[in-house]
């Protein structure tokens, strides 16, 4: 037998699945609430199953993360159907250009797209994507997102120096990159 389910008391199905490349017995949550447990061939399943228990209140919480991240992507998508795309292209536009000048960032070309895996992006030409979505998410994570891909006109990378100088801007932008990720989506 190589693999079992298993029904967990406020977790539900948890299968549990010996994998040759398995070294230690590992947890994943993924999208849809589904558990896995990654068992070492030389592991029982009577060891998972008492992993599983041992972290019990990990795998709650990374449920309700999950959960969290769900319904904010539902609110963020009704609110994007009830959005005019002109209206919200020409917000964000103006805010990229406002933070610009305000801080002395110069770039290329903008382009609002509506993607499914980025915020924005910074090409090696300075040219800035911006997701669409942006538009419904609480100004202060805009501002975030649209001086994050400014900062990138002059910094290429995620250095040391990326975020100090970018922290001096939003003030501590990586606990706004943390709040951003909860809508479920990353940075370039």
């Amino acid at each position: 037998m190589q693999s079992i389910t298993i029904h967990v008391e406020n977790i539900g199905p948890v299968l549990l699945e010996k994998s040759r490349r398995a070294r230690r017995l590992s947890i994943s949550v993924s999208a849809g609430g589904r558990v896995r447990v990654a068992i070492p061939w030389r592991q029982s399943f009577q060891d998972a199953q008492k992993f599983v228990l041992l972290k019990h209140h990990w795998i709650e919480k990374q449920l309700r993360k999950l959960n969290n991240i769900q319904r904010k992507k539902k609110a963020m998508l009704a609110s994007l159907r009830r959005l005019d795309n002109t209206e919200a292209k020409v917000m964000l536009v103006n805010r990229l250009n406002l933070l610009a000048e305000e801080y002395g960032f110069h770039y290329n070309t903008i382009s609002i797209r509506n993607q499914k895996t980025r915020w924005g992006s910074c090409s090696t030409r300075n040219n800035i994507s911006l997701n669409i979505k942006l538009a419904v998410l609480p100004a202060k994570l805009i501002d975030y997102v649209i001086l994050h891909e400014l900062m990138h006109t002059r910094i290429k990378n995620h250095s040391k120096t990326f975020w100090q100088t970018l922290d001096v801007l939003v003030g501590n932008a990586k606990i706004l990159a943390k709040e951003l990720r909860d809508y479920g989506m990353a940075l370039d």
